[in-house]
């Protein structure tokens, strides 16, 4: 049995769908259902009972559950364990920033480096949620602002923004308004950034808005945020965003787009802070304990 095998299970176990869990994992499905079959041959236990649409652990597999999270917890523990006990007096760490934080948000990231100064020296890495937070779980950052929901449960989360969303539209279409309602963008395509950058909250915000009757969509691939504003600013479209002038966001704004509240339609993106939990009683102390004091009151915009 190999730790691969292990990962691939797990994953498995948390989507309960293979196709789902194959993208989490940067692979394809077939081949991962073949690990699955391996590992289930050694254990000689099935694992999972498939049908066409669903998938669900046996008992077996519910009881490995727990015990292969603890294994791969205990391995990936190891880099900053073995960190622990040869470090030197003053620790240099890294807290992860996503895309956009918000610049009162930043100006805390800066008081805590401050703060800790004499024992961390605390530099900031840039990345996706996704892998900012997966840098956090492995070990190879000590903190990380996320967008949230993010659902792991090693690590803990401590909420500290809340930022008000808006619809991005064409400013010639919308001239002389301060406002939007959704009904009014029904007609227009909803267009996300790539998913591979956008947090996991726009796979819900998408599924809102087809309930509430967007139901047509532009996907785009291998392109970043400024390709939403290039399709936003031909008039072919619409997005939505942070609708606070103070967001970095709006620095990938074109001409042409605008940023307006909805009128029927409260969105808002949510940012927390997390870090391992087991690190809290170990080379983290420290740093936990004067972000907690420093992020205890959430900014809201």
């Amino acid at each position: 049995m190999e730790m691969l095998h292990l990962r691939y299970f797990v994953a498995v176990a948390e989507e309960l769908n293979f196709s789902a869990a194959a993208r989490k994992l940067h692979m394809a499905a077939s081949p991962l259902s073949q690990r699955i079959k391996d590992l289930e041959h050694e254990l000689g236990q099935q694992l999972f009972d498939r049908s066409t649409h669903h998938v669900t652990l046996t008992d077996a597999g519910a009881a490995l559950l727990p015990l292969a999270r603890d294994v791969l917890e205990q391995v990936s523990a190891i880099p900053w364990k073995l960190a622990e006990a040869t470090k030197p007096q003053r620790s240099t760490v890294f807290l992860g920033m996503p895309a956009g934080v918000h610049p009162d948000l930043r100006d805390r990231v800066k008081a805590l480096a401050e703060r800790v100064k004499q024992s961390y020296e605390l530099k900031r890495w840039p990345g996706t949620t996704a892998d900012l937070v997966q840098g956090v779980h492995d070990g190879k950052l000590a903190l990380t602002l996320a967008r949230l929901p993010v659902a792991d449960p090693a690590l803990e989360q401590l909420p500290v923004m809340s930022e008000r969303l808006g619809a991005v539209v064409p400013a010639d279409l919308f001239a002389g308004r301060d406002s939007v309602s959704l009904a009014e963008l029904a007609e227009f395509p909803y267009v996300a950034s790539p998913g591979e950058i956008v947090p996991a909250y726009f796979d819900q915000l998408d599924h809102q808005l087809n309930e509430l009757g967007v139901k047509k969509r532009i996907r785009l691939t291998n392109t970043g945020y400024g390709g939403t504003s290039e399709i936003i600013s031909s008039g072919e479209a619409f997005s939505i965003s942070m609708l606070d002038a103070k967001s970095p966001m709006h620095g990938y704004r074109l001409d042409n787009v605008t940023v307006l509240p909805f009128t029927d339609f409260r969105p808002q993106l949510d940012t927390g802070l997390l870090w391992r939990r087991d690190r809290t009683d170990g080379d983290l102390r420290d740093l936990v304990d004067a972000a907690k004091e420093i992020f205890a009151e959430p900014l809201s915009s």
